[in-house]
């Protein structure tokens, strides 16, 4: 019998990642789109034709019921956010009614519709904020430090709380920074990738960063995605983190970039202090010990290979002439 899966956030970086795994299972895919968004489909025009576009919207609870009840989806998928953190900053209550109320919205029209699925919510690194130990692990404390983790925390013990409450198949992904050829270039990883093909190939000469001395823990959204997967496929629901579970600095991931074009990263990058963000007396990092252990997961790519993978995608998608 073939499984069916509903996708939340299926224009994004990881919706498409993980329609491409789905379909490569087997799976019937529905992808949850608003019927006025200006979305970039650009992510998912290669799945024309394989995916079923089902409209809906996590600010209105009926076209939830309608798309689970008719779709009667086996898995569910919440990828769906407002996931940019400085636009949280200038847009607190519409991050708060999508990344945090639209998943209430979500869990009780599964409550009500289809109770026998199985719900994945992506959770987020960000509910750590300034956390109080480094690695974190699943039992860290959430202190969220801007309302993109503040909106993330409350979806994320919504999902524990129904869980616990009405019995049902939900379980959280905490991700930490995910990227890929996909992922927008106002994100600090991609831009530096995308800046140092330009500069390569002659498109602009200057690249402004903050501090290049940030760590972060990075992964590939492929990996991020399967470990999603694997997570609604065990017999019991629970929550783990997803991450690399090392780190690496900005300085780091530019060298790396521009080692990839073969140019000397310090002639063509200025510190601007614009882009510094609050400091970090404790590193975000997360620990896989518990998914490692338990499901056997862990990150298939390197971080020198992410880092290869996009600056080649960014050097032939801008001589195509391509942005």
């Amino acid at each position: 019998m073939t499984k069916k899966a509903l996708i939340t956030g299926l224009t994004g970086q990881d919706g498409s990642y993980l329609a491409e795994l789905l379909l490569a299972k087997g799976y019937q895919v529905f992808g949850l789109v608003r019927r006025s968004s200006t979305s970039n489909l650009e992510r998912i025009t290669h799945l024309s034709g394989n995916v079923e576009i089902v409209s809906g919207d996590l600010l209105d609870q009926s076209s939830l019921m309608d798309v689970i009840a008719e779709s009667q989806p086996d898995e569910i998928y919440n990828l769906a956010s407002q996931s940019y953190v400085p636009l949280s900053w200038t847009q607190p209550a519409l991050t708060a009614e999508y990344t945090a109320l639209g998943v209430s919205r979500l869990l009780e029209s599964i409550r009500r519709c289809k109770p026998d699925a199985k719900f994945y919510q992506a959770s987020s690194s960000e509910v750590f904020g300034q956390p109080d130990e480094s690695p974190q692990t699943e039992r860290t404390a959430f202190r969220p430090r801007n309302p993109y983790g503040v909106a993330k925390a409350y979806a994320h013990w919504m999902t524990v709380n129904y869980r616990q409450k009405y019995n049902l198949y939900t379980c959280c992904g905490i991700t930490y920074t995910h990227e890929s050829p996909r992922r927008g270039t106002e994100f600090v990883f991609r831009k530096i990738t995308h800046t140092a093909a330009q500069i390569k190939l002659g498109f602009t000469n200057e690249l402004k960063l903050g501090n290049l001395d940030a760590r972060r823990d990075w992964c590939y959204a492929k990996d991020a995605v399967y470990a999603m997967w694997l997570m609604l496929q065990q017999e019991q629901p629970d929550d783990y983190i997803i991450a690399s579970g090392e780190t690496h600095s900005v300085k780091e991931l530019v060298e790396c970039a521009f080692n990839c074009v073969g140019l000397n990263w310090q002639d063509y990058v200025s510190v601007d202090p614009a882009f510094y963000r609050p400091d970090e007396p404790v590193q975000l990092i997360g620990s896989i010990n518990k998914i490692k252990t338990e499901l056997g997961w862990q990150p298939q790519h390197s971080f020198e290979e992410l880092v290869k993978s996009m600056v080649d995608y960014d050097l032939t998608k801008l001589s195509n002439g391509r942005a």
